[in-house]
C-alpha cells in the first residue's frame, strides 16, 4: 500500500454485481451501486424511523423525568428560561386534561441541567403543543437521525457501505436507543450530539491527512514517499470539521454535564490520530512535529468554540430577569468584579447544581452502579400498569400488563461485551486505529460515571455509548467475514455466523418489543421477559 493509501484509506468501488444478477444493465447496475452509499443508509433509517414514530403519544401520561424536562421546556419557549411549576401530582394531570390547564409561574426554578437538550424538546412543544406527542417528537426525530449518521459514520470508519449499514441498523435494533427515542429525557439528545461530533472528527481526520499526503514529495516511480522535512513541518490547513466537532461537544455538554468527558477524550484522540498521520508521511519526531503544528488549533477548534456554544445556549437566562440567580453577582464586589455580573452569577448558578449533582444520594427504586450497565444488571421502569378488564384491552384470566422498560437489546449488549474485549486485542497489540477510536467513545460515556459511584444514577445514562458499541459489534462481524481477497469458503462460514448473530438480535427486539412499547400482554408474558430477576 502507497503512503497516500495508508494516509488516507481510499473507499473501495462500489460493487455491481448484484444489481446485473437482476437483470440490469452494466450502466444502470453501476449508477445504482454507486449510490448505495446514500440509499443503503436511508433504507435503513427508514426502518427505524417507522416503529420510532408509532403510537408516540402512547402512554397518553408523563413517563418517569418527563415530568421535569417536558415542562422546562415549555417554560423555555414561554419565558427563555426554566419557570416554576406546581407539585408533579398536581401539574401533570392538569396538563394531561381535557380541557387542558398549564400551571406555569414566571417565578425562575432551580434546574439541574443546563437547557439546550430542553431547547430541543421545546421545539416539538411549538410544533404540537404541550402534549405526549410534542415532547416527544424531537427525541424521536434525533433518534432516528442518529441511525442514519452512525451509518454514515460506520461507512467511513470502516470503509464498507454494509458495515456502516449493519452497524445503524444494529443499533435500530437497541431495545434501549428504542426506548429514548420515544421518551423525553435528555440523555439521548446528548447522544446525538456527540455521535455528530464523533463523525465531524472522522471527516477531518480524512481532510487533514489528505492535505499532509498531497504535500509529499512523489519519487521517480510516480509514487509519494515518505519525507521527514514534510511530515515535521507540514501544515494541515484549515479544520472547519474540527471547529463543527466543538461546536457539537458545546451542544452536548449544555445539555447534560456527562458531554463533557467526550471533549476531554475527543481531544486526545485527535492529537493521537495527528501524530500517527505524521509518522506514516516520515515524521522523525512525530509527538514534537505535532505539538509545534498541530496541538494548538486542535485547542482552539475544540474547547473555547465548546464554551462559546455552551454560554450562547444561556441566551434565554441572560435575557431574562426572573431566571433564577440571574441577578445575583449584580452590586457585589470581590476580586473577581471585573468579570461581568451575569457571567458571575452563572459561575454561581453552575456551581449550586454542582453541588446538587455531586451531593445526590436519594435511594431509588431502580438506581444501578455502573459495573453493572454493560450486562444489563438494572434497567429502569419508566412505566408499568396492570389492566384487568376487557375494556383496558386485557382478555386474560390471569391479569394483563402494560411496561415500558428502558432495557437494552439483551442479546446486543452481551456480544458487544465480548466484542469490547476483541477491540482491546486489536488495538493494543495490533495497533488498528479503528478499534482505538471506538474504545475511546465507550470509555468518554462509560468510565467518568465510575467516579461517582455512590451517587443515584440510572443504567439508561448508557445510552449516550450505544452507538459505539454498535460500531463494535460489526467490526467483530465484519472480522468474521473475512478481509477482501477471503476464498469462498471462509466467506460462506462467515456469512452464515455473522447472519445468525444479526437474526438473533432482531429477533430478540422484536421479543421484547411489548414491554419497549407499553402494549398489553398477558401478565405471564410478561413475567418471562423478565430474564433476570433485577429487571423487575
Amino acid at each position: 500500500m502507497s503512503v497516500r493509501d495508508r494516509l488516507v484509506v481510499p473507499f473501495p468501488e462500489p460493487r455491481s454485481r448484484l444489481w446485473r444478477a437482476l437483470g440490469l444493465s452494466p450502466v444502470a447496475a453501476r449508477r445504482l451501486a454507486g449510490w448505495s452509499g446514500w440509499g443503503g443508509p436511508l433504507l435503513v433509517v427508514l426502518l427505524a424511523g417507522l416503529p420510532r414514530f408509532w403510537r408516540l403519544d402512547s402512554p397518553h401520561e408523563v413517563v418517569f423525568d418527563e415530568t421535569y424536562y417536558a415542562k422546562d421546556a415549555w417554560a423555555l419557549l414561554q419565558h427563555g428560561y426554566e419557570g416554576t411549576w406546581p407539585d408533579l401530582k398536581i401539574a401533570d394531570p392538569q396538563i394531561l386534561a381535557d380541557p387542558q390547564v398549564i400551571p406555569l409561574s414566571d417565578t425562575g426554578a432551580f434546574v439541574a441541567h443546563p437547557p439546550t437538550g430542553k431547547w430541543v424538546i421545546a421545539l416539538g412543544e411549538w410544533m404540537f403543543g404541550l402534549t405526549p406527542y410534542g415532547w416527544r417528537f424531537m427525541t424521536a426525530v434525533l433518534g432516528t437521525l442518529s441511525v442514519l449518521m452512525l451509518c454514515r459514520i460506520g461507512r467511513r470508519l470502516f470503509r464498507s457501505t454494509a458495515l456502516g449499514c449493519l452497524a445503524g441498523a444494529l443499533m435500530a435494533v437497541d431495545g434501549l436507543h428504542y426506548v429514548m427515542s420515544r421518551t423525553a429525557l435528555l440523555d439521548l439528545v446528548v447522544m446525538f450530539f456527540v455521535l455528530a461530533a464523533f463523525g465531524c472528527l472522522l471527516i477531518d481526520r480524512d481532510s487533514a491527512r489528505a492535505r499532509l499526503a498531497a504535500a509529499l514529495p512523489v519519487g521517480g516511480d510516480g509514487h509519494a514517499r515518505p519525507d521527514q522535512d514534510t511530515g515535521d513541518r507540514a501544515g494541515t490547513g484549515a479544520r472547519p470539521w474540527r471547529i463543527a466537532a466543538g461546536s457539537f461537544l458545546g451542544l452536548a455538554a449544555s445539555t447534560k454535564w456527562n458531554g463533557l468527558g467526550f471533549l476531554v477524550f475527543f481531544m486526545v484522540l485527535t492529537v493521537l490520530w495527528d501524530v500517527g498521520a505524521r509518522r506514516v508521511a516520515g515524521a522523525r519526531h512525530p509527538y514534537r512535529a505535532v505539538l509545534r503544528k498541530d496541538v494548538g488549533g486542535s485547542v482552539l477548534s475544540l474547547v473555547p468554540i465548546a464554551m462559546v456554544t455552551y454560554l450562547a445556549a444561556w441566551t434565554g437566562w441572560f435575557l431574562s430577569d426572573n431566571g433564577y440567580g440571574r441577578h445575583w453577582a449584580d452590586g457585589r464586589g470581590g476580586p473577581w468584579s471585573w468579570i461581568p455580573a451575569p457571567l458571575r452569577s452563572l459561575w454561581h448558578y453552575e456551581y449550586s447544581v454542582y453541588q446538587f449533582n455531586v451531593g445526590l444520594h436519594a435511594w431509588h427504586k431502580y438506581e444501578s452502579n455502573p459495573w453493572s450497565w454493560l450486562v444489563l444488571g438494572r434497567p429502569v421502569l419508566f412505566s408499568y400498569e396492570s389492566p384487568e378488564s376487557a375494556d383496558d384491552g386485557c382478555h386474560a384470566v390471569s391479569g394483563c400488563s402494560q411496561a415500558i422498560l428502558a432495557l437494552g437489546t439483551p442479546l446486543l449488549w452481551w456480544s458487544a461485551c465480548c466484542t469490547l474485549v476483541y477491540l482491546l486485542y486489536r488495538w493494543a497489540l495490533r495497533r488498528d486505529w479503528r478499534a482505538g477510536a471506538v474504545l475511546c467513545a465507550v470509555g468518554a460515556g462509560y468510565l467518568p460515571w465510575f467516579l461517582y459511584q455512590d451517587r443515584t444514577i440510572f443504567s439508561f445514562y448508557a445510552v449516550v455509548f450505544v452507538p459505539y458499541l454498535c460500531l463494535a459489534v460489526a467490526m467483530m462481524l465484519g472480522a468474521l467475514l473475512g478481509p477482501p481477497g477471503t476464498n469462498d469458503q471462509r466467506r460462506t462460514r462467515g456469512v452464515v455466523a455473522a447472519g445468525a448473530l444479526v437474526l438473533l438480535i432482531t429477533w430478540n427486539f422484536i421479543y421484547f418489543f411489548p414491554i419497549y412499547t407499553g402494549l398489553t400482554i398477558p401478565y405471564p408474558s410478561w413475567h418471562t421477559r423478565m430474564w433476570l430477576d433485577t429487571w423487575i
